[in-house]
């Protein structure tokens, strides 16, 4: 008989309050795989997109939630060289994060930077893949240009205002408060914008525009990006919080040659992933060690207060990243 964990489900599509602790098999590594102890897990808005049946996880996926978690390899399939048990990691995962233990390809596993704890490097794999896979692979953001976060205070805002400050870029954001405009300057930004007070196209171009953009919201916000950009600039999509459907007059993007572009990272192949976890092991890793940049955490809560740690993550009242304790 196998071993059992806890875990959380999703008992059907709905509000927080669908998520259900449960009893589940513990899974073994496949070829390529390993298997993770499970200390922390990220909490993430495509989980609250699962549960609420708007965000299907891949076949070959478990049906878990949970796509990043720290914590210690216990078992190592066939063809892994570069891990072993015992090594401390921080993963993607293709699901399954909000249990005990989870499998995930070894090439998407991190090791826990420096002088870091466990807890923090749950809040890193999420976040560091989409940000250097959109901003600066899709996006071409460089040193000098000018560069706008909307969300500026999420987990994804907060990570990509320091990566863009640290590696040399202008960085703006907007944020729904006075406090989270204050959380945007102190990690980075030269102006963040209260967009309830204030409007970003005006701010940016007065600035000369962004030359990069990225933008969770989509919905009325497209169109005003359009005008927020510099000649040249680019548009990076990464969800649609507000909306994926709205119209837009392109006229803009052949007479001023904005490119506007976009991307999932849960559907991406293996090999995919594993590229974007050698760059940021690379070029990012060595930043997260020495403290130049880290994760911006705002709370935590217990494995069976799941439903608690996403009405937390949906009130939009959190400044960075929201975790789960799973290790007891």
């Amino acid at each position: 008989m196998a071993q059992m964990m806890r875990a959380i489900e999703i008992s059907e599509a709905g509000g927080p309050e669908v998520l259900t602790l449960c009893q589940r098999p513990m899974p073994e590594p496949a070829h390529d795989q390993v298997v993770i102890k499970v200390a922390w897990a990220g909490v993430n808005r495509p989980d609250a997109l699962q549960r609420a049946g708007l965000y299907a996880p891949p076949p070959t996926a478990s049906d878990l939630p949970g796509l990043e978690a720290s914590g210690e390899v216990v078992a190592v399939g066939a063809g892994v060289n570069d891990l072993a048990v015992g090594d401390l990691v921080c993963a993607l995962l293709p699901g399954g994060g909000y249990a005990e233990y989870v499998a995930t390809p070894a090439a998407h596993c991190l090791a826990v930077p420096d002088g870091m704890g466990l807890r923090e490097a749950a809040c890193l794999p999420e976040t560091y893949f989409t940000v250097w896979s959109n901003v600066f692979t899709r996006g071409g953001l460089k040193a000098g240009e000018r560069f706008l976060v909307h969300g500026g205070s999420s987990g994804i805002g907060t990570t990509a205002i320091q990566l863009a400050h640290a590696l040399g870029a202008r960085v703006f954001a907007t944020a729904g408060s006075e406090a989270k405009c204050a959380a945007c300057v102190e990690l980075g930004a030269e102006r963040a914008i209260n967009y309830r007070d204030d409007d970003f196209v005006a701010a940016m171009r007065a600035e000369g525009g962004a030359n990069v953009i990225l933008d969770m919201v989509g919905g009325d916000y497209i169109p005003r990006n359009f005008k927020a950009l510099a000649d040249d600039g680019r548009l990076v999509q990464i969800a649609f919080l507000g909306g994926a459907k709205v119209e837009v007059n392109f006229t803009m993007l052949m007479t001023r040659r904005l490119t506007m572009t976009g991307s999932t990272l849960r559907p991406q192949s293996d090999l995919a992933k594993a590229g974007i976890a050698q760059e940021l092991r690379d070029t990012v890793w060595p930043m997260l060690s020495a403290g130049t940049i880290g994760p911006v955490m705002d709370q935590e809560f217990p494995l069976e207060e799941a439903a608690a740690a996403h009405t937390r993550m949906e009130s939009s009242g959190h400044i960075g990243k929201i975790v789960l304790k799973v290790a007891s």
